[in-house]
Parts: C-alpha cells; sequence; structure tokens
C-alpha cells in the first residue's frame, strides 16, 4: 500500500492534472463567448440582488439555518436527520458510502450550497434570457464543484484506493494522461469496436463520391421491393452510422428489411482543404447531387427522404432550390428530430451568443474547419453529469475502464464541419430564426420560403431531447403546407429515435390531428407501444409505389461500385 506522504503526493498529482483537464475543456465549450457570459451575468445577478436586500437576506437566512441544522447533527447536538435529498435521477450519491456521517455531511453541505445557488439564479428579476442564462451557467458551476468529481471527498474513491492498494489511482492517472493527449473522455471501451467490422455492417457498396459525400447503395434482402426507393440524409455533425449500429439496433438494416431500394449519404469529415465550403455546396454538391445520383442509377423519377437532425435541415432548404428550378425529384420527406423553428431552441443556445458568430464571419473569408470534438464536448455540456463528470469519476478518480457501448462509441467518433457553413448555420437558423422568414435569405441563388413545401412529410421527435426540443420540431407542422403525420417517440435525441423493433422498447404517441398548440396535440394523442418505426414504415408504405423484383446487386454500369460499405468515409477519425 502506498505510503501517507506518496499517498498525498499522487492525490495532488491526480488533482493538478484534473484541473488542468477541466480548464481545457471548459475552455474550449465556447472559445469566443465563454469568458466573458458568466462573469457578466455574475455581475448582473449581484447587481439585482443589491437592489432587492430583503429577498437577498431571506436566502441567507434559510441557507445559514439549514447548514446549522447539518453542523448540529454532525457534532452530535441535535439528532442527525437528512436536511436535503438528492433529485430524482441523481445518481452521484448512491452508493452506501456516502451514508457515513462525515461524508453525508459534505454531500448535504453540497446539496444545500447547490441548490441555494439554482433558487439565486432561478428567482432572479433580470429579463427571462438573462435569467435563463444565469440559470445555465449557475448549473454547470454546481455540476463541476460536486464532492463526488474530487478525490479526496468522494468515499467511493477512497475506498476503491485502499482495496486495490493504490493501483486504481494508478490506472486512473494513466487513462487521464492518455485522454488528455486525446482532447476527449473515453465513454466506452473503444477497442471493442471497429467501423466496417461489427458496426456499420448492413451490407451494400459505395457507388459514388465527391469530395462531400459517398452514395452507398444498399444490398437488397426482400425478394421484391417498392419501386421508389429511401434517400437517406444523416447529419453532418456525426459519422452516418448511428442508423447502423449493429444488426439488433440498425435502422437501415431494418428498412432493407422492410422492402425498400436504400441509398445513404456518407458525408466526409472536413479537413483543412474544403474549410471553403458553405451551406449551398451541402445543397449543391450534396443532397442534389445525390437526388441525381439516386435518380439514375435506380432509374426512376422520384424518391422518398428520410433526414436526420442537421440532414433534415439540408433538405428542408434543399426543396425550395429545387422547386425553382423545376426539379420535382421527392415524393416524400421524413424529418427525424429536426428543429427548423428555432424560437425556443433548448440549452444549447446558451453555448454561442452574436459575439461568437461576428468573431467566427470574420474568419470565414479564408476558411476553416470546426472541430468534431469541439461540437461533441459542446453537446456533452448540456448533460454534463452524465457525460463528462461520471466518466472523469469513474476513468480518471476509480480507474475502470467503461463498458463497451455502440452509440457512445459513435458519440466519440466526431466529424469536423466547414467553418463558413458552421457559421451560417448558427447565424441563420439559431440567432436569427430564418427559416422561419420567408424569403429572409438565399441559398444557391434561390429566395428559401418553407411555407411553400408542400410535400408529404412524417415528423417525429423524441420527448426528452435535449438537443431538439419536442416542442419546437412540433413547430415544423406550421411551417410546412403539404399533409404532415407528427409522432413523438419516447426518450431522448438518439435512443428515441434509434428504438429498433427488434427489442420492442418503450412507446410512441400519435394524434391525427394538429392543433397549433403542442400541449393540445400531446393532450390528445394515443399512446402505442415500441418502435415508431414500424408506424413510419406503414406510412411510407402509400408514397412507394408498386413492388418490383428486387435488383440483384448494387451499382450500374454508370454507377459501379467503387469499394464495399461502409466506405472510406466513416471511417476517417479526427
Amino acid at each position: 500500500m502506498l505510503s501517507n506522504p506518496a499517498l498525498d503526493a499522487f492525490f495532488k498529482q491526480l488533482t493538478d492534472a484534473n484541473q488542468q483537464w477541466m480548464q481545457g475543456w471548459i475552455n474550449s465549450v465556447a472559445p469566443d463567448a465563454a469568458p466573458v457570459q458568466p462573469v457578466t451575468l455574475l455581475h448582473d445577478l449581484i447587481q439585482h440582488y443589491s437592489q432587492n436586500h430583503g429577498q437577498w437576506l431571506e436566502h441567507h437566512t434559510n441557507y445559514y439555518q439549514q447548514h446549522m441544522d447539518l453542523w448540529l447533527g454532525l457534532i452530535g447536538a441535535k439528532p442527525q436527520t437528512s436536511v436535503v435529498s438528492t433529485e430524482k435521477g441523481d445518481r452521484r450519491f448512491n452508493a452506501p458510502e456516502w451514508e457515513a456521517p462525515l461524508f453525508d455531511y459534505i454531500k448535504q453541505n453540497y446539496l444545500i450550497t447547490s441548490r441555494w445557488l439554482m433558487n439565486l439564479a432561478d428567482t432572479s428579476h433580470s429579463d427571462e434570457a438573462t435569467r435563463e442564462k444565469v440559470a445555465f451557467f449557475t448549473r454547470q458551476f454546481v455540476d463541476a464543484i460536486s464532492p463526488a468529481n474530487f478525490a479526496l471527498t468522494n468515499p467511493e474513491v477512497l475506498k476503491r484506493a485502499i482495496d486495490t492498494k493504490g493501483e486504481s489511482l494508478q490506472e486512473g492517472m494513466k487513462k487521464l494522461l492518455a485522454d488528455m493527449e486525446r482532447g476527449t473522455i473515453t465513454m466506452t471501451d473503444e477497442e471493442k469496436f471497429e467501423v466496417g467490422g461489427n458496426l456499420a455492417i448492413t451490407p451494400g457498396s459505395v457507388i459514388f463520391e465527391n469530395e462531400l459525400f459517398q452514395l452507398i447503395q444498399y444490398k437488397a434482402s426482400t425478394a421484391k421491393v417498392y419501386a421508389t426507393p429511401v434517400l437517406v440524409v444523416p447529419p453532418c455533425v456525426n459519422k452516418y452510422y448511428i442508423m447502423d449500429l449493429q444488426p439488433d439496433n440498425s435502422m437501415m438494416r431494418y428498412i432493407v428489411s422492410q422492402g425498400y431500394t436504400t441509398y445513404l449519404m456518407s458525408w466526409k469529415s472536413v479537413t483543412p482543404e474544403l474549410g471553403h465550403l458553405r451551406w449551398d455546396d451541402y445543397i449543391e454538391q450534396g443532397v442534389l447531387e445525390a437526388a441525381r445520383v439516386v435518380r439514375e442509377a435506380a432509374a426512376v423519377e422520384k424518391m422518398n427522404v428520410l433526414s436526420f437532425c442537421i440532414g433534415g435541415e439540408i433538405v428542408s432548404t434543399t426543396v425550395p432550390v429545387m422547386k425553382a428550378r423545376g426539379l420535382d425529384w421527392f415524393e416524400s420527406i421524413t424529418l427525424m428530430t429536426v428543429m427548423l423553428d428555432h424560437t425556443e431552441p433548448g440549452d444549447i443556445r446558451h453555448c454561442f451568443d452574436w459575439n461568437t458568430v461576428i468573431q467566427r464571419e470574420i474568419q470565414t473569408a479564408r476558411g476553416g474547419v470546426v472541430s468534431g470534438k469541439e461540437l461533441a464536448r459542446t453537446f456533452a455540456s448540456l448533460r454534463a453529469n452524465d457525460l463528462i463528470w461520471n466518466y472523469v469519476v469513474n476513468n480518471y478518480l476509480k480507474g475502470q475502464t467503461p463498458p463497451p457501448f455502440d452509440l457512445l462509441y459513435w458519440n466519440n467518433d466526431g466529424a469536423n464541419l466547414a467553418l463558413p457553413m458552421h457559421t451560417f448555420f448558427l447565424r441563420n437558423m439559431y440567432l436569427e430564426n430564418n427559416l422561419t422568414k420567408p424569403n429572409s435569405f438565399s441559398l444557391c441563388g434561390v429566395p428559401i420560403d418553407l411555407t411553400k413545401v408542400d410535400l408529404p412529410t412524417y415528423i417525429f421527435a423524441a420527448r426528452e431531447d435535449h438537443i431538439v426540443p419536442w416542442q419546437s420540431a412540433y413547430r415544423t407542422t406550421g411551417i410546412f403546407s403539404g399533409p404532415i403525420r407528427f409522432v413523438l417517440g419516447a426518450s431522448g435525441h438518439i435512443a428515441g429515435a434509434i428504438n429498433p423493433v427488434t427489442t420492442n422498447k418503450r412507446n410512441y404517441w400519435v394524434n391525427e390531428n394538429l392543433p397549433q398548440n403542442h400541449d393540445e396535440w400531446f393532450a390528445g394523442a394515443e399512446s402505442r407501444p415500441g418502435s415508431w418505426w414500424q408506424d413510419w414504415t406503414q406510412w411510407l408504405v402509400q408514397h412507394s409505389g408498386a413492388q418490383v423484383a428486387a435488383p440483384k446487386k448494387t451499382g450500374t454500369t454508370q454507377y459501379p461500385e467503387i469499394e464495399p460499405a461502409p466506405g472510406r468515409y466513416v471511417k476517417e477519425r479526427i
């Protein structure tokens, strides 16, 4: 076992390295705006309470009384009781080691203080936008200072160190240093997965490629297929294989099994030489080019289009360009967790502001790359306890290797975006909400008016989605003018969307009526068990024509196989 001086020295080394890693992470979440925003918001909060002395005094009195009760219980001056309890779903203090008197005191001390801070933020009389921003950054702060995140105040860490004779600490240090070098937190045992090995293995071929994407055609698994093929447009922020993980949870495998000739765009992770790409290019060289190839390869006039997340925004802005050019290529579109109306975008709006966008716009003329790791850290900050601190504790303080989980492997396998494209996205979609304002901007020389999108549309949203709030996704029903089916699934952005029929888990809600208010829609919705995929494929049948003999192979004379799926682009790591 380590001697006391050695143990103390090791804890200091671990703490110093952890602080260094944390600071680097914090600086990279919102590099242009983060250093300014919290300071300004804290100043506003202090100003508010300095002008409301009575409210400030009330908060302080309750806070000090709770601390006094907690202290008197610890020293035995009064019966020891729980002054405050953890919130539902908070698993940080579930272990029995936290019930020991000293650590129970540390835990409750933290909970009292964190709730006091959150209460101050939530009851601020600032304008609503400032109040929400104060609450967001306050939550980031209180999550970061949890005693569970530090070796000397986490009894689980101390017990494991003793039980392993210090080996857990040494292993944790190795993992911390390795992740610091990689610039990301390890969330799963990455040695257990390989793209093209046990992930993204639905049979198919790459039949076309340009500098922006590869087009995959999946091999038919049924004797007959519907005449109208499906083009899948995944998000360019991540790798496409979230839709083709393993056989039991692969959406691509399921679609093919239902008798659809399926094509998928595999976006390339942007390299410096592609840093000039604009949103127009993702339309012109992306969706339009993919649709052109599908029409020629499948010898059809039209196709159904399934899009996911930001892929749905690219598809939606492509439709007006097509209409202006007289290109009637889409039979229907599906928007899977897609936000077109950014009036209420959720907590992600606090991760950037006009200062961020303006500074980046200065750089767009010379191009550049937005790192996929930066984007991943931003998304992780929205659920910091689950996606950051949980791994800090288990990996670095306890020295444990996280279990293999395909979804988390994909989550750490990000893709870069071109700076001009991403900056345009932040300004026009998030900050100015221009997709709701007909003809407020143009793409490919065409004024964009989404109210004229009259294609049959299937909209799927997830009830617990923290990236695309379902209420915001529902607002699309008031933008598009064609027939719409809106379906709400259980769970979050990924687990709600990728809900395989094979497990038949969770549920989804349907309502044929589309009132203006989303709460009215939900009040009248029917809950159905299982995966929403079944509902979607049933809807898709009516837009897919007759069944014909399945193609015997992928590709054509004009578009022969370039390489087997999943192709080179998706295997590139940043």
